[in-house]
């Protein structure tokens, strides 16, 4: 067998990460192949169920508003989405114009609407603070949100500067509850996914730069990437775990 030496691994790599400095919105992205049960829930159903009955929805952290541009389809009320990133502010802007929504490039922290602005908050993969979400929504107003969590978990220990975002699945629930909401609904899901090979997860990596500080795949990275290659590859691809959460909260009545 013939071993492959660093510059060969960089010639192997850099395609993908070639491609990724081209990466706009959500729609042309790697995707990963569970090795399990499907979630228990779809986000999309969920969220345009809720539609049906809202008169205005605002989906904070809409990416390229590929996902909320599909969900405005028949919808008639007020439909404003946020975007803080500058790669995927303009593209949703363009994109939601022409479907009736608005699009504000703000931080999903501090959201610059008036109290009570809502009767539906969206929010899916983009944090969140439970008080800016409860101060913007209408009483019996309602917040739904998937998010990762538990995700490429074994990280941390080919990057020791993995960004750790924290146990928030409960830490979410905590605030809500805190500032008065509901939790109705809460459900965790988490199985191993394979990607089909290492330049498919170098390229999410790198469309998600915020994952590993400074990520350096052709650099200062490279070795480490090849030790995670080679730890994590079975018959199936390259196997990671890949996990999520829904979490669903409503606004009491004003009493």
């Amino acid at each position: 067998m013939t071993t492959e030496t660093l510059d060969q691994a960089r010639e192997r790599l850099r395609p993908y990460i070639e491609r990724a400095a081209g990466f706009t919105g959500w729609t042309a992205y790697v995707h990963s192949r569970p090795l399990g049960p499907p979630h228990p829930w779809e986000y999309m159903a969920r969220a345009a169920e809720l539609m049906k009955t809202a008169s205005s929805v605002l989906d904070t952290g809409t990416g390229g508003g590929e996902r909320f541009g599909d969900l405005l389809a028949g919808f008639d009320g007020r439909a404003v989405a946020t975007e803080e990133w500058h790669v995927n502010a303009p593209i949703a802007a363009e994109h939601l114009r022409p479907l009736g929504s608005a699009l504000v490039r703000c931080q999903s922290l501090h959201l610059p609407f008036a109290d009570g602005s809502f009767d539906l908050v969206i929010n899916r993969h983009e944090e969140l603070d439970p008080a800016e979400v409860a101060r913007v929504l209408q009483p019996d107003g309602v917040f739904f949100t998937e998010q990762v969590w538990r995700h490429w978990m074994e990280l941390p220990r080919f990057f020791g500067r993995t960004t750790d975002f924290g146990d928030h699945f409960h830490t979410y629930q905590d605030g809500f509850r805190a500032v008065g909401m509901r939790v109705v609904d809460a459900r965790e899901h988490e199985v191993p996914a394979a990607y089909e090979g290492l330049g498919d997860f170098v390229f999410m990596l790198c469309i998600a730069p915020w994952t590993i500080p400074d990520f350096d795949p052709l650099g200062v990275d490279l070795e480490a990437l090849l030790a995670l290659e080679r730890e994590l590859t079975t018959p199936d691809g390259l196997v990671l775990s890949d996990g999520s959460y829904i979490l669903e909260a409503v606004k009491p009545a004003q009493g």
